[in-house]
């Protein structure tokens, strides 16, 4: 949660403090034990072999916390998770980047990170599908498969010595995005999940929530399946030049993604946890209220999602 960068009247800014007072409550009454500050005691069993993780010191002969976060335990490992950080990238993490240059047999990506990631020619499937060696004429067509300023969908597979990132697109999910928004929010937002790739049916819109804090909206591109495409007849001959036939989008579909978009930024500028979840519940909101797709980036929207969320966080709370 964190404060608006918009201009309130009297009025909304005084139901946003108000907002603002009783999520910090909530959130204090739930996370009471586990949010720490600088030099805050972590409870632990020391007859236990503990392990101190990142975020934790020893000051005489008691573990504190050397930053500001949560306290987050894995078996025997202590650490303290940082309420925000930059993106620190995993093996295996689902990103989107943005091509910056074309350089022999890879793509060097800007990713939101310290570092640009490399995402070699093969480590990716060609437009064909053939599983094969890449030759000289694959590596002179590297054009027309990726260009510069195209966004593209890969994973984290590994770290290089110089502490660059190697990216791979080997599934049919992974690749260039297409007809579609990307936004950009701050990583932390963005929690690691089983499944990050989401498609909103009623909507018709591929949402993909990058673990770096890139989020892509976008038309429905149906994924072909990697079965049915080893079993038709494949070329084998090297990558040629091919021209991507453009078709129209839909004014809805278009609308429906400049919504979701919306709802991402607000989500981001709120400060709050962006899940599918939480992006649905601010469009239906903005439906249920009949707000334009502009309105939403307002002030007043920012401030009923803010109540909103109150009034979700309460529900949650009187459950448990």
């Amino acid at each position: 949660m964190r404060r608006l960068e918009l201009s309130l009247n009297k009025g909304q800014k005084s139901r946003f403090e108000r907002a603002f007072d009783e999520l910090e409550a909530i959130s204090f009454k739930v996370n009471a034990d586990a949010t720490v500050t600088i030099a805050d005691e972590i409870s632990v069993n020391y007859e236990d072999a503990i392990l101190k993780g990142h975020g934790t010191g020893d000051m005489g002969g008691r573990v504190v916390a050397t930053l500001c976060g949560v306290v987050e335990r894995v078996n025997k490992l202590v650490y303290v998770r940082p309420l925000r950080a930059r993106y620190k990238p995993e093996i295996g993490d689902t990103i989107i980047g943005r091509v910056l240059e074309i350089a022999p047999k890879r793509w060097r990506l800007e990713i939101n990170f310290s570092q640009d990631a490399v995402l070699m020619l093969s480590s990716m499937n060609l437009p064909d599908g053939i599983q094969r060696r890449r030759t000289a004429s694959d590596e002179l067509n590297m054009r027309t498969i990726f260009k510069e300023n195209d966004v593209i969908c890969a994973e984290v597979r590994g770290f290089q010595h110089d502490g660059c990132l190697h990216l791979q697109a080997r599934s049919q999910k992974y690749g260039k995005l297409k007809k579609g928004q990307l936004v950009t929010v701050s990583p932390y937002l963005v929690k690691r999940r089983k499944q990050h790739f989401h498609f909103l049916d009623q909507y018709g819109i591929d949402l993909i929530l990058g673990c770096n804090g890139f989020i892509w909206i976008g038309e429905h591109v149906e994924v072909k399946d990697e079965m049915e495409d080893d079993q038709q007849p494949q070329n084998t001959d090297s990558l040629d030049e091919t021209t991507e036939e453009e078709t129209y989008t839909p004014f809805d579909t278009r609308q429906n993604i400049c919504r979701i978009a919306n709802a991402v930024r607000v989500l981001s500028t709120l400060g709050f946890m962006i899940t599918l979840e939480g992006i649905q519940e601010i469009v239906n909101l903005s439906i249920s209220q009949n707000i334009d797709i502009h309105d939403m980036l307002g002030a007043e929207f920012h401030v009923v999602v803010a109540e909103k969320e109150v009034e979700l966080r309460q529900l949650s709370t009187k459950r448990r």
